[in-house]
């Protein structure tokens, strides 16, 4: 009876048949040592460790009633590939865990589930072949354990550090980490850690097959911190994620509060408005990343504040700026050298060299388009056209052209701007004419670059020194903006009357490119193709209703004007057309035409006139050749004597150098008196007064040496200057005649007054070819080495009067 009761007990512990197999079904008895296998996919049994686990496939479910029947432990192992659904012996691994069956049930479902209990680790020693399930000839395995000191360490460890993982996760019943303090052996320990530590089964089944208690325990200390470790991070991110969450959630409730507070007020629908069409605008500037940030930033700052506040308006203002801004915006710059010479030609007249030069920038730009070239700076005298060459240029490159005038610039914020702390701030003038250009990559001309001035609130000049420098301008920082601009797209040309003028450094970045004065045929062209058209169009007149001879012209030019550019020349020509309008509105006539003869009729007398034959008919007036910012001009020099005691006075607002060239003029006569045929006591009985009209006009310069020599010659020895001479050279008192500049601007304006020979220091032959080629063959140049070869090119032979002799 005893043993059908034990028998009723087990049958009840495993429950009902497996559903689809026969009740009677019966399965063979096991040889000793052979226990039935359990494969399992992706779990491993430790020893001493109750598992749970669900059985589906049939001949795991027959291991398992194997098992219950044969009153024999079950072989659990893991299975190489959990895509196998019936492993061989091949796809099984040869260590697994003996283990007791305490519960087999089957659910109405028709599923299994079973409950195992490690009880040791065994080895599979041979597979039994023709079995309804697996089973195999095992060797249970013995594990030896020593407490030793390095073992204890170990075994303390782990302890803690299994401690640590079960408090970072979830749902971990308190009893779990009693329980790991209660274990005193080490195998049990690394065991009983492993089962619980979430490991891919491949670790676990490392942990098994390790049998030394040493290694194994090394080995869970291992795998334990790199799964602290993680768990560690993904609690941080974890905690970053929650934090941000209800930062957002807590910045969307504020502003709905907000809003509803605003809505209470009557504040909302413009500002709101306002705030979306400024983040509108930020998105789609095209900003750098660390620009775009930071106008995002002052942009919560201006949802946050309230409208009547007084940085309100001001915070506005600058995200509006920054906004506007072509941050992203390149024009496509496209350079055909031909197009770009047929621009040039048609709206530049003469100036061959400045448009060849200005040619070869285009031709490296295309070559090599990332390359840095050099900051173009055009010198000359007003009205030579400098500033349409600049609007040429953006024309032939298909670029924005923007100017900004720097004359009378006097304070750095001008050009970096002043900070937003100031009332009124704005960015300074580069930004700002970037902002008008609307493009980043425009050409930027900056006019009157010599007449930047220096006053109390620093030095506009050295802020330029970062603009025009290619290594620095692609980070260039406005004070009103506070973020980085890149201006290394921009073309830079500059414009000056003077280069001595311009500051050295802010000179050592441009290349300058002179630009020279025009002859009278130069001007004539330039009026009949540019100046008469512009000038018929402003006034309201076609070419069929008036025309103007060629000499008429050329009579304006000589004799109303008198400059080394044309802007004058526009002037009286527009006052020409004008007359003529009038008569055509009155109805007076249909058309005019304009002769020479007319001309004083309508402008009036001729305001300039020649004056050399006039001022040189008396001995002691040499013409001379001065250089000034608008162009070259002639001047006189007058001499004259009077008793006294041998002093030389001086009038005509001379500066200091041009006061020590007289002194040396003087002395130089004095020290050829022999050789002039004068008198050597002459010069202690008179005084000699040298005049250079024009007083009213500042003049300085050591270049009016050979004048101011020639002048006190003639004087004295009664021989008139030749008429169609003028001259120009600084005098030693070795008698050399030194050279000088502006030999360009010099002999231009000797052509414009009618000279015939100009008298120029031998070592200035080299700047002779810069001359245009039109004013070089009306020219005779005469060569000068020492004042007497001046004595010999400007004097006329002695007249019949005696000689000057003493007073």
């Amino acid at each position: 009876m005893a043993e059908e009761r034990v028998e009723a007990e087990r049958r009840e512990a495993s429950g009902p048949a497996p559903e689809g197999e026969a009740a009677e079904e019966v399965l063979p008895r096991l040889p000793d040592q052979v226990v039935p296998l359990l494969p399992l996919r992706n779990a491993v049994l430790f020893p001493g460790v109750v598992l749970p686990l669900s059985v589906g496939r049939k001949r795991s479910v027959r291991a398992v009633r194997a098992s219950i029947e044969g009153e024999r432990p079950l072989g659990v192992v893991l299975q190489k590939d959990p895509e196998v659904e019936n492993p061989g012996p091949d796809g099984l691994h040869a260590v697994g865990v003996l283990a007791n069956v305490l519960r087999f049930v089957t659910s109405g479902e028709g599923a299994h589930h079973v409950i195992c209990q490690g009880v040791k680790r065994f080895r599979v020693l041979e597979y039994v072949e023709d079995l309804p399930f697996l089973a195999a000839r095992i060797e249970p395995i013995e594990v030896a354990e020593e407490l030793t000191p390095a073992i204890e360490a170990r075994m303390q460890e782990l302890k803690r550090l299994a401690v640590e993982a079960l408090e970072m996760l979830p749902q971990v019943p308190a009893e779990v980490s009693e329980a790991v303090h209660k274990i005193g052996s080490p195998s049990m320990l690394a065991d009983f850690v492993a089962s619980f530590m979430d490991l891919e089964p491949k670790d676990k089944q490392r942990v098994l097959e390790t049998l030394e208690v040493e290694a194994r325990l090394d080995l869970v200390l291992r795998l334990l911190a790199h799964r602290i470790a993680v768990l560690r991070l993904s609690r941080e991110i974890a905690e970053e994620t929650r934090q941000t969450i209800e930062k957002e959630n807590r910045e969307r409730l504020l502003r709905e509060q907000l809003r509803t507070i605003r809505r209470q007020l009557g504040e909302e629908g413009e500002r709101d408005a306002e705030i979306e069409e400024l983040e509108k605008a930020i998105a789609e500037a095209g900003m750098p990343e660390e620009v775009e940030q930071h106008a995002r930033k002052e942009l919560r700052r201006l949802e946050r504040m309230p409208e009547a506040a007084a940085e309100y308006s001001m915070l506005r203002t600058y995200l509006e700026w920054l906004t506007e801004l072509p941050w992203s915006k390149l024009d496509e710059e496209v350079i055909d050298i031909a197009r770009a010479r047929e621009i040039l030609d048609a709206d530049h007249f003469d100036l061959d060299k400045v448009k060849r030069r200005i040619l070869e920038h285009l031709a490296v730009r295309k070559l090599n388009p990332t390359g840095r070239g050099p900051i173009l700076c055009f010198v000359g005298p007003p009205g030579v056209g400098k500033t349409s060459l600049g609007q040429s240029i953006a024309r032939a490159t298909g670029r924005k052209f923007a100017r900004l005038s720097l004359g009378g610039v006097h304070d750095e914020a001008e050009i970096r701007g002043h900070r937003r702390t100031y009332i009124g701030a704005l960015p300074g003038n580069i930004i700002q004419a970037i902002r008008r250009a609307g493009s980043r990559n425009p050409v930027l001309m900056l006019d009157e670059v010599d007449k930047l001035g220096t006053g109390l609130h620093g030095d506009p000049a050295s802020a330029l020194l970062e603009v025009l420098d290619p290594e620095q301008n692609h980070s260039f920082r406005d004070n009103y903006l506070g973020v980085p601009f890149d201006l290394s797209k921009v073309m830079f040309i500059c414009t000056a009357n003077v280069a001595d003028t311009i500051p050295g450094p802010l000179r050592d970045r441009m290349e300058l490119i002179e630009l020279p004065g025009y002859t009278d045929e130069d001007k004539k062209e330039i009026a009949r193709r540019y100046l008469l058209p512009r000038q018929l169009q402003q006034n309201g007149l076609t070419p069929e209703q008036f025309a103007i001879s060629d000499e008429a012209l050329l009579r304006i030019i000589r004799e109303y004007t008198r400059e080394a550019g044309c802007r004058n020349l526009e002037r009286e020509i527009g006052a020409v057309v004008r007359r003529a309008a009038v008569d055509i509105a009155e109805g007076k006539c249909t058309r005019v035409e304009i002769e020479a003869a007319q001309i004083p009729d309508i402008l009036g007398p001729p305001r300039y006139e020649n004056e050399v034959k006039m001022r040189t008919a008396l001995p002691g007036v040499a013409t001379g050749l001065a250089w000034t910012p608008f162009g070259g001009e002639i001047l006189f020099v007058e001499a004259t004597r009077v008793p006294g005691k041998g002093q030389l006075i001086l009038t005509g607002h001379l500066g200091d150098v041009m006061k020590e060239s007289a002194q040396a003029a003087l002395t130089l006569v004095k020290a050829r008196a022999e050789r002039l045929g004068l008198d050597p006591d002459l010069f202690a009985n008179i005084d000699i007064h040298l005049h250079v009209p024009a007083g009213a006009v500042p003049k300085d310069g050591p270049s009016a040496g050979i004048a101011m020599f020639v002048a006190i010659a003639s004087l004295l020895t009664g021989r008139k200057v030749r008429a169609d001479v003028a001259m120009t050279g600084e005098i030693s008192l070795r008698g050399l005649v030194l050279p000088v500049g502006g030999i360009k601007e010099k002999l231009l304006a000797a052509e414009r007054a009618g000279i015939d020979t100009v008298l120029l220091p031998a070592r200035n032959r080299k700047d002779l070819p810069e001359v245009p080629e039109s004013a070089r063959s009306r020219l005779n140049v005469a060569w000068l080495e020492t004042v007497d070869d001046a004595l010999e090119q400007a004097l006329l032979p002695a007249a019949d009067q005696p000689a000057v002799e003493a007073a």
